[in-house]
């Protein structure tokens, strides 16, 4: 019996795969600094929502008998460890803005 290896992403690793990829789309980065920060999360919540409904797609094919088994576990599989994901950054977002408010003005 195969066990399936576990993959742990921390949110600094998400974040700086998600720069790299935007990096990536816009050449250097250098000229788009101010909207590369904006255009990373906005392509992360696409990437996320795509998964999510590829994951979606997938169970359908399964509840309606036409899927393949592997590739409705990995589906799911994926879409699960992008929510992990997403929503470690949020976690680590409103720590941060909690941080921000504590401080004394």
């Amino acid at each position: 019996m195969t066990t399936i290896p576990t993959v742990v992403i921390t949110p600094s690793a998400a974040a700086e795969a998600y720069s790299r990829t935007a990096r990536g789309a816009s050449g250097s980065g250098s000229a788009d600094a101010p909207n590369s920060f904006g255009k990373a999360i906005s392509q992360a919540l696409d990437q996320a929502v795509q998964t999510g409904h590829a994951a979606d797609d997938q169970a359908m094919k399964a509840i309606s008998g036409g899927g393949n088994l592997t590739e409705v576990v990995a589906a799911l599989s994926h879409a699960e460890m992008t929510l992990q994901t997403a929503t470690a950054i949020r976690d680590r977002v409103v720590q941060a803005y909690q941080d921000i408010m504590k401080m004394p003005i």
